[in-house]
């Protein structure tokens, strides 16, 4: 890492794929921060270590479908606290709440077991990213249908001109991420 920091460290493994998977779209994949494990361990400690006082841990980490999945198990396993998946629809074996959510073109709909969350509960939600808010919001409000209040959003990287971070704040979700490309 030398002199970098955490943030910049983790922001030079971000691949940029452009055009995808549209013409024009400027793709941020998250995959190489997962496939070096000093790398990994940074990533993951980055989160960790913010959630690890008293006033900021959560009683539990529920990861978006499918990329929030890795973080969100990694981050509960390391601050000992349980994990729930908010899944895409139809995925879930027991009951559900679901809640549906607008799309570029056209929507989706993800859903949460019932008992995943205790009245309550502070919550962690994480994803990788945040792009519209769409998926972020759409979680927050399932979590909220249990009775369980959503502590912070968290996320590998925030793309600010989307509006998505603007978005979930002016809800009233407070949101942490690692690494900003406004204007890339």
């Amino acid at each position: 890492m030398q002199n970098l920091s955490v943030n910049q460290y983790l922001r030079n493994h971000i691949r940029t794929v452009p055009d995808w998977p549209a013409p024009g779209v400027q793709f941020r994949d998250i995959t190489p921060l997962l496939q070096d494990a000093k790398v990994f361990r940074v990533l993951i400690d980055a989160f960790v270590h913010r959630y690890m006082d008293a006033d900021k841990r959560p009683d539990v980490v529920a990861g978006l479908d499918a990329r929030g999945f890795i973080l969100g198990a990694v981050v509960a396993y390391e601050l000992n606290v349980g994990f729930v998946p908010i899944r895409k629809k139809g995925k879930l074996p027991f009951t559900t709440v679901e809640e549906t959510y607008e799309l570029e073109y056209g929507s989706a709909t993800v859903e949460l077991h019932t008992d995943a969350v205790a009245r309550g509960s502070r919550v962690l939600l994480m994803d990788d990213l945040i792009a519209t808010g769409g998926t972020m919001m759409a979680g927050k409000k399932l979590l909220e249908k249990l009775g369980a209040t959503v502590m912070e959003g968290a996320a590998i990287v925030d793309l600010p001109e989307l509006g998505g971070s603007a978005k979930l704040r002016a809800s009233g979700l407070p949101l942490y991420t690692l690494v900003d490309f406004a204007g890339h």
